[in-house]
């Protein structure tokens, strides 16, 4: 996986948990699920990524 990509994604999940922790500071459970989502989508972009490094070797 190249840097720049894991980067990109580690910084979507960080977004996504901050998105989170104040969705739930504030009860705003809209906020919360939409934080939690975009960890998710960063996870798989990341195990995506993970599965194209596995299958150039």
């Amino acid at each position: 996986m190249s840097t720049a990509k894991k980067m990109r994604n580690m910084g979507e999940k960080a977004k996504g948990k901050a998105q989170e922790t104040t969705g739930r500071a504030i009860g705003d459970p809209v906020a919360t699920a939409s934080g939690k989502g975009k960890q998710i989508k960063s996870d798989l972009k990341q195990a995506g990524e993970k599965v194209k490094d596995a299958t150039k070797h």
